[in-house]
C-alpha cells in the first residue's frame, strides 16, 4: 500500500476561480448594447473639514461648467451634470470604451452647523470644488476658566 503526500497549495484554485468569475461576468454582459457605455456614473469626491467650513471636492473631467447643477434644499446638497459622449469621432472607430458618459447626480446630507446662505462653488481644471462655511455659533470657542479666589 503506497501513500502519496501532496503538498497543500492555498492559491492551487484560485486562478481557475478566477478565471470562472471573469467568464460568468463577460458572459453576462455580452449581450449589452453599445449603448452600456454610456449609462450613467457617479463621480468620486472627497470631503474634508477644517475649523471654519466643510470642503466637497468632485472629479469632474470633461464636464462643461454649464452642465453643472447644484443645489442646497432642506440640508441636502445635490450636484447633478452630465458628461456627454464625443461626437467628433465615430462609435465605430472606438476599439475600447471605459469611461462612463451621461448624467450624474450625488446627493449629500449636511449638518446643521453648515451656513447654507454662504455656499460658494469653484470650478477648476476638472474638479468642483465646494466650500460651505460653518455658522458662526457652531465654530469651536476657547472658554475661559474663572477662579473663585480672584487669581
Amino acid at each position: 500500500m503506497a501513500t502519496s503526500v501532496t503538498r497543500w497549495d492555498p492559491f492551487r484554485g484560485l486562478t481557475s476561480l478566477q478565471d470562472q468569475m471573469n467568464r460568468l461576468f463577460e458572459s453576462n454582459f455580452r449581450g449589452q448594447t453599445d449603448e452600456s457605455a454610456l449609462t450613467t456614473w457617479a463621480p468620486s469626491v472627497d470631503i474634508y473639514e477644517t475649523e471654519n467650513e466643510l470642503v466637497l471636492k468632485a472629479d469632474l473631467p470633461e464636464v462643461a461648467e454649464k452642465d453643472i447643477d447644484i443645489h442646497v434644499e432642506n440640508n441636502m446638497l445635490t450636484i447633478r451634470g452630465e458628461r456627454k459622449f464625443e461626437q467628433n469621432v465615430k462609435e465605430e472607430n472606438y476599439l475600447r470604451v471605459e469611461r462612463a458618459y451621461g448624467s450624474f447626480s450625488r446627493s449629500f446630507s449636511l449638518p446643521n452647523t453648515v451656513d447654507t446662505e454662504a455656499i460658494r462653488a469653484d470650478f477648476k481644471n476638472g474638479v468642483l470644488s465646494v466650500i460651505m462655511p460653518k455658522r458662526a455659533e457652531s465654530k469651536p470657542k476657547q472658554v475661559k476658566i474663572n477662579t473663585a479666589n480672584g487669581n
